[in-house]
C-alpha cells in the first residue's frame, strides 16, 4: 500500500493520510490547515487529494485540523462515507457548519475590502466551501460503534478504539490485505493524556505492523491535575484582585467544557470568587456543551451536566448572540469569559483581546496548544503586541500558560503508550508534530526501543508492506515550501523609499492639511516597519 502524507506532517495542523491499497483508495482524516496564510494557502490547493477518487474517508475525531477540508472534499465531487463515532458525527457536524460560516463570512470581507479600495472582485474566487457543503458532508458520515470491526472496503478492515482525546476521538486500527498477505497500520489520531478529567483512557491496541503517532508534546510533560487546577486559581486571583477580566481562549469542544468542568470543582472547593461570573461566548461551545450532555453516560463527570445548564447556582451564563458579546467588553468588574478559537485565529475571542490586552491587571489564561504562525503562539512567545483588526494592540495583560488541560498525552505518556506495543519488526512514523519535538521523540524512541522513526514531510510517499521499510518518494521542495524570495521583497522596499525621498519636494507645495495627512500616513507605515523588525 502507498501512504501519502497531505498534512500533518512536521507541523501540528490539517490532518490527512491518503492511502492506496490494490483495491481501494481512501483517507485517514481531512483536516484544515491552521496558522499563517503559507499554512491556510494550502487548503485551497487540493488536487493531491483527488477527492472525486476517494471511496471512503476515516474520521478519527471532530476538530477541525481534522475535519476541517471534509467540505472542500465534497464540494469537489468527493460522494463517498464518511466512517466516525456517533459523538464525531454529532460534534463534526456543527463544527463544520460553524467553520462554513466563517469562510463565506471571511470571503465576504475580502469582497467588501476590494470594493472599498476599487479593486474588482473576481468571481472566480470563492470561499474555501460554504454551509451547503458542510450540510451535504453531515449526510455522508455514518456512526460505527467502538471496538467493532468495519469492512468499508475490500481487503480493508477497521476498528475504531478509544483514544481519550475528546469525546468520540478514536485511534484507528487498519488491516489491509493485498495478495493474501496482512499489513496491520495503526493511527493514533490524537491521544489524551491518562487521568484526563472528562473521558477514559486511550487504549493500547496489540502490536501492529506499522505504528503512526501524534507528536505534538514529542519534547515535553505536562503538569498534574493539582498543579493545573492551582495555576487556574491563581490567574483568577490575580485579575479578581484587580478588578479586571480572565479571558480564556478555549476550542469550543472538549477543552470548554473541561474548563467549566474544573471550575465546578472549584467552586466546591471554594476557591472561586463569589463575585466572578462565568461567561461562555461562543455559540459553537454551547451547541457542543448539549453533545456532551447527549453522550453523558460515557463520561466520567456526571456532574457536567449541573455546572453546563442544569444548575442556576453554578454561575455559568451562555450567550446567546452578538449583541450579549459586545456587553461583556463594555461591562465592568470580574469576570471569567471563554471565548472561542482556542488558537485566537479566528472568532469571538479576538474581539475580547483587542479590548482587553492592553489593560493591566487581566488574565490572558492559554489551556491549549498554540500552532506556529497563530495569534495565539505570538503571545505565548512573549509578543509586546498583537496585531487585531488592522491595529497594533498593546500587550500589557499577564500571560498564563497552562499545559495541564491539553487534551494531547505528553512526553512520557507517549513514551509508555508506545513502549506497550515496541517489539523488533514495528515500524514507527511522528505525525501530527513540529520537528523540534518529533526529533526530540524520536532520539528518546530509538534510546529506549531501538527503534528509528520516519518522520514523513509535507506531500511525500511512502509504500509499506507488512514490517518492512518504507520505499519514500520525497516530493520536490517547490512543491513542499515555496521559497521565500526576501532579496527581491528587500529590493523593492528600496525602490519604494527612493520613490517617497525623489517626491517630498512636490509634497511641500501641498497645503499644510494634505501635508500632515501624508505625514501621518507615512509614520504608520514607519510604526508597521518597527513591528516588523522587532519580529525578525
Amino acid at each position: 500500500m502507498k501512504i501519502a502524507f497531505l498534512g500533518a506532517a512536521q507541523t501540528v495542523t490539517g490532518s490527512c493520510f491518503v492511502i492506496q491499497t490494490d483495491k481501494a483508495r481512501f483517507a485517514v482524516d481531512c483536516g484544515m490547515f491552521q496558522g499563517n496564510s503559507a499554512f491556510e494557502e494550502r487548503n485551497f490547493d487540493t488536487a493531491a487529494h483527488r477527492p472525486e477518487e476517494l471511496d471512503f474517508i476515516l474520521l478519527t475525531h471532530a476538530h477541525i485540523d481534522h475535519s476541517g477540508l471534509l467540505p472542500r472534499m465534497v464540494k469537489q465531487g468527493f460522494k463517498g462515507s464518511i466512517y466516525c463515532t456517533a459523538p464525531t458525527a454529532d460534534l463534526a457536524a456543527i463544527m463544520l457548519e460553524d467553520s462554513a460560516h466563517i469562510q463565506e463570512m471571511e470571503q465576504e470581507w475580502k469582497n467588501k475590502h476590494k470594493t472599498r479600495r476599487g479593486e474588482e472582485i473576481d468571481p472566480a474566487e470563492e470561499a474555501l466551501y460554504s454551509i451547503d457543503d458542510a450540510i451535504a458532508t453531515a449526510k455522508l458520515m455514518r456512526p460505527v460503534d467502538f471496538n467493532k470491526e468495519l469492512e468499508p472496503a475490500e481487503g480493508v478492515k477497521v476498528t475504531f478504539r478509544y483514544a481519550g482525546h475528546i469525546l468520540g476521538a478514536a485511534i484507528l486500527d487498519i488491516t489491509v490485505t493485498e495478495g493474501g498477505k496482512a499489513t496491520r497500520v495503526v493511527f493514533s489520531g490524537d491521544l489524551g493524556r491518562p487521568g484526563a478529567l472528562l473521558l477514559p483512557d486511550a487504549e493500547t491496541p496489540a502490536s501492529p505492523d506499522w505504528l503512526f503517532v501524534e507528536s505534538t508534546y514529542g519534547d515535553r510533560d505536562h503538569k498534574g491535575e493539582a498543579d493545573t487546577l492551582n495555576e487556574l486559581v491563581e490567574a483568577i486571583d490575580y485579575s479578581f484582585s484587580r478588578g479586571e477580566k480572565v479571558i480564556i481562549p478555549a476550542f469550543a469542544v472538549e477543552r470548554t467544557q473541561e474548563i467549566l468542568y474544573s471550575l465546578y470543582l472549584l467552586k466546591q472547593q471554594g476557591r472561586l470568587p463569589d463575585k466572578m461570573p462565568i461567561y461562555v461566548d461562543s455559540p459553537l461551545a454551547t451547541k457542543a456543551t448539549k453533545i456532551f450532555l447527549k453522550y453523558s453516560s460515557i463520561l466520567h463527570t456526571p456532574e457536567l451536566s449541573s455546572v453546563a445548564v442544569h444548575d442556576p447556582d453554578a454561575g455559568v451564563i451562555f450567550t446567546q448572540d452578538a449583541q450579549d458579546s459586545m456587553k461583556l467588553n463594555a461591562m465592568q468588574g470580574p469576570a471569567i469569559i471563554l471565548s472561542a478559537s482556542g488558537m485566537c485565529n479566528a472568532g469571538r475571542i479576538r474581539h475580547h483581546l483587542k479590548h482587553n490586552l492592553w489593560r493591566e491587571g487581566v488574565s490572558i489564561v492559554f489551556v491549549g496548544y498554540q500552532a506556529i504562525g497563530t495569534p495565539g503562539r505570538k503571545l505565548v512567545d512573549g509578543a509586546k503586541s498583537l496585531r487585531l483588526f488592522g491595529e497594533d494592540v498593546k500587550v500589557a495583560a499577564r500571560i498564563f500558560t497552562i499545559g495541564g488541560f491539553s487534551a494531547h498525552a505528553g512526553q512520557s505518556q507517549l513514551l509508555e503508550w508506545i513502549g506497550a506495543m515496541a517489539r523488533p519488526g514495528l515500524n514507527i512514523g511522528l505525525i501530527h508534530g513540529e520537528p523540534k519535538a518529533q526529533q526530540i521523540l524520536a532520539g528518546l524512541i530509538k534510546e529506549r526501543f531501538g527503534i528509528t522513526p520516519f518522520i514523513p514531510e509535507y506531500l511525500e510517499e511512502a509504500v509499506i508492506e507488512g514490517s518492512g521499510a518504507p520505499v519514500v518518494e520525497t516530493p520536490a521542495p517547490a512543491r513542499s515550501r515555496r521559497r521565500v524570495d526576501w532579496n527581491f521583497l528587500a529590493g523593492e522596499l528600496e525602490q519604494r523609499v527612493s520613490q517617497i525621498r525623489s517626491r517630498l519636494a512636490e509634497a511641500d507645495s501641498l497645503p499644510w492639511e494634505e501635508q500632515a495627512e501624508l505625514r501621518d500616513r507615512l509614520a504608520e507605515i514607519e510604526r508597521e516597519l518597527f513591528v516588523f523588525l522587532s519580529q525578525l
